[in-house]
């Protein structure tokens, strides 16, 4: 008996080492374009030095992720901000508006200056060295090196300067300044600055201030209110006096050229 059976044209053909690949779809051909183009925007910055973001807006590094969060960013920008203090070699105010340095503190008010200066416990009097001058301060003990020796910030007023030993335990010195209209940036020559624009003082009443401080300050009021009003301060309004007066008495003069300020 024969059987006969469908003849297949491929069954003449060697089998293909590998199997036919499929026809790709439009949507992997899309996804192979986006990958492309991310590969080419991760070189281009890797060029830079730059990375991009992950999902958290954070980089995936080799031993953590981190995320980028509001605070983190707070965080980095006050300690910009501190690096560029630091720059230029200023320092932020203590309580009493002045600075807690390594062998002793200090404070301030418009008016005056407090040192503070440790020493052992049980120090007597008689061993206490403090000599206070016009522009110049030291402190110490007898027999050791000055814990303060140099140029004072500003003038002092001497006769109204002392030094006390309180408790048996530190040295309160006192300075009064003559130019009452600025804070101090140091004591003496040398020493670490304070930045002076973050200076709180006081709330004082104007009453509370002698004459002379208190004219400063009502003069000071008055400019800024002036300023604010796009008007002459004090001083202007003075020099414009003067130079009214003078053009009236002088008329010959030539006064064109003259600025008013």
């Amino acid at each position: 008996m024969v059987i006969i059976s469908e003849y297949n044209e491929q069954d003449d053909k060697p089998p293909s080492s590998s199997p036919v690949s499929p026809k790709p779809s439009n949507e992997t051909k899309v996804e192979e374009v986006k990958e492309a183009k991310n590969a080419t925007n991760a070189i281009e910055e890797n060029k830079k030095g730059l990375l991009a973001p992950n999902i958290g807006n954070g980089l995936d590094l080799d031993n953590y992720s981190r995320d980028q969060s509001v605070q983190e960013v707070k965080e980095a920008i006050n300690t910009t901000e501190a690096i560029e203090e630091n720059k230029k070699g200023l320092l932020a105010p203590n309580i009493g508006n002045g600075l807690d340095l390594d062998n002793y503190s200090w404070g301030q008010s418009l008016q005056e200056v407090n040192a503070n200066i440790p020493v052992p416990q049980g120090t007597k009097s008689r061993f206490i060295v403090c000599d206070i001058k016009m522009n110049h301060l030291t402190v110490g003990l007898k027999g050791q090196p000055p814990i303060i020796d140099g140029e004072l910030y500003r003038p002092v007023k001497v006769e109204d300067c002392f030094w006390t030993l309180e408790d048996q335990k530190s040295i309160s010195v006192l300075l009064t300044k003559i130019d009452k209209m600025h804070w101090w940036k140091w004591v003496v020559k040398g020493e670490p600055e304070l930045d002076t624009e973050k200076v709180e003082p006081e709330i004082t009443r104007l009453s509370e201030l002698d004459p002379e401080i208190r004219s400063s300050v009502e003069t000071i009021m008055f400019d800024q209110r002036q300023e604010a009003m796009g008007l002459p301060t004090l001083d202007e309004m003075q020099n414009q006096e003067m130079l009214k007066f003078i053009m009236e008495k002088y008329p010959q003069m030539d006064f064109s050229k003259a600025q008013k300020s």
